[in-house]
């Protein structure tokens, strides 16, 4: 069993336990076909990944690797908010007819602020500190910008990083405010696992771990079947994440750089509908 499956199991199986069904109330968001999305939930959950171990996918259900650097870097590298600079559709339902997803996730983190260095957004701020002030206790980001919610098509749900460098190793705190358990809880840890190998990369560092705080970690009632199913799959012990140690600069990354090595994982027997 990898590292990864042992945490989802335990927080799903938890929140099916001992979680809140919001039935009684009256919810956002809902279903294509245009029926309340109901979910069992719970509130603060903070995971642990230390990413010398063990790099954190699931095993149990496969996590579309590939797709999931893209959209990272789809945010932190292009600093996009339009999905035709990105390799997949799962942001389709979320973009007007332009494909833009408003105000929203890269858009924030390219816009430029002012620092006594000079003009940086908030990616190239955090790149600057980790080279020349690497043991700040200031390095962030934030997305979560109110001024703006009236032009993003969606909220951010991963919102804010907070890096730590301690030891020689980068450390992150991903704040979440909500997650999808079953459809993007995986998804968001290795998106941000990569980041942090990234940026420990680039800055002469050791990775060391990625500590993901969850504000409202939620099982739609939908996915509960093919939960139950999941639980029943056989586990397998983690893949070897292969990173092409010859980048030097976090903007040269691609999708290619990137490889698992003996990734085993049993694929699901249907679609995981996504809630509007």
């Amino acid at each position: 069993m990898s590292y990864a499956d042992k945490v989802f199991i335990q927080n799903c199986k938890d929140i099916i336990n001992n979680g809140y069904w919001d039935t009684d109330q009256n919810v956002r968001p809902h279903w294509a076909d245009g029926t309340p999305a109901h979910t069992v939930k719970q509130f603060g959950i903070v995971n642990r990944y230390d990413l010398q171990k063990e790099f954190p996918i699931l095993t149990i259900r496969k996590t579309f690797f590939k797709s999931a650097i893209d959209e990272i870097l789809w945010i932190w590298q292009k600093k996009s908010n339009n999905i035709k600079d990105l390799n997949s559709k799962i942001w389709d339902q979320w973009a007007d007819e332009n494909g833009s997803i408003g105000k929203a996730y890269g858009y924030q983190l390219g816009v430029k602020h002012k620092y006594k260095e000079g003009e940086m957004d908030q990616v190239d701020r955090v790149l600057f500190d980790l080279k020349n002030n690497p043991y700040s206790r200031r390095i962030m980001t934030n997305i979560y910008t109110f001024q703006d919610l009236h032009e993003m098509n969606l909220y951010p749900c991963a919102y804010s990083m907070t890096f730590n460098v301690s030891a020689g190793k980068l450390n992150g705190i991903l704040n979440q405010r909500s997650n999808d358990m079953v459809v993007a809880n995986n998804w968001n840890v290795v998106q941000y696992s990569i980041l942090l190998i990234m940026l420990a990369q680039v800055s002469g560092l050791q990775v060391g771990e990625l500590v993901h705080v969850i504000s409202d970690a939620h099982i739609y009632d939908r996915h509960i079947p093919a939960l139950e199913k999941m639980f029943e799959h056989e586990q397998f012990e983690a893949p070897k994440l292969i990173v092409n140690t010859e980048v030097k600069n976090f903007y040269d990354f691609t999708v290619d750089d990137f490889k698992l090595v003996d990734y085993k994982s049993t694929p699901l027997d249907e679609k995981l509908e996504v809630a509007i």
